[in-house]
C-alpha cells in the first residue's frame, strides 16, 4: 500500500514539474514569473521582438510587455508617478491614459534587458488596489540575459 502511494505521489510530482517546464517553455521569450504571483504568461513573437501578457486566473491582464531593440514608448518626466524596481533595476512608472477609458489607471516604464533590448512594460487597472498588486508582481520579474539578449 505504501509503495502504491509512493508511486502515485511521484507521478503527481513529476506531472507538476513537467507542467511547470512546459509553461516556461511556452513563454521562453518572457522573463521568469514566480509562481507566487498566481499569474501565467501568454506569449507571442514578431520578428526579433517578444510580446508577453501576464494573465490572472480569470484571464484578465495584470500587465504586459513588449521586448525589442526599439521601444515605441518615450517617457516624459512630467508623467512620473511611482518609483520602483524591476529585475533589480531602479525604474520610474509613468502615468498614461487610454482613449475612451478614463476610469482605467495606467502606468508604463522601460527596463533595459541584455545589451541591446528594452522591455516596455505597461499596467492597466480598474482600481488602485489592482494597480498596486500588478506593480508588486513586476518587481518579482527576472530577465535571464541568455534568454533575452537576442532572438
Amino acid at each position: 500500500m505504501k509503495t502504491t502511494r509512493g508511486v502515485l505521489l511521484l507521478c503527481v510530482l513529476g506531472l507538476g514539474a513537467w507542467s511547470q517546464a512546459n509553461a516556461q517553455t511556452a513563454a521562453e521569450g518572457c522573463p521568469i514569473l514566480p509562481a507566487s504571483t498566481g499569474l501565467t504568461w501568454e506569449y507571442s513573437s514578431a520578428g526579433d521582438a517578444d510580446f508577453c501578457r501576464a494573465l490572472r486566473e480569470d484571464g484578465s491582464e495584470a500587465f504586459g510587455m513588449y521586448i525589442s531593440k526599439k521601444p515605441g514608448f518615450e517617457p516624459k518626466r512630467g508623467d512620473r508617478e511611482e518609483e520602483g524596481r524591476v529585475d533589480g533595476q531602479q525604474i520610474h512608472w509613468y502615468r498614461s491614459e487610454l482613449a475612451g477609458k478614463p476610469d482605467i489607471i495606467a502606468r508604463e516604464t522601460l527596463v533595459k534587458v541584455g545589451r541591446d533590448r528594452t522591455a516596455h512594460i505597461w499596467v492597466q487597472a480598474e482600481t488602485q488596489d489592482r494597480l498596486n498588486q500588478a506593480l508588486q508582481a513586476t518587481q518579482l520579474l527576472q530577465f535571464p540575459s541568455a534568454q533575452l539578449t537576442s532572438n
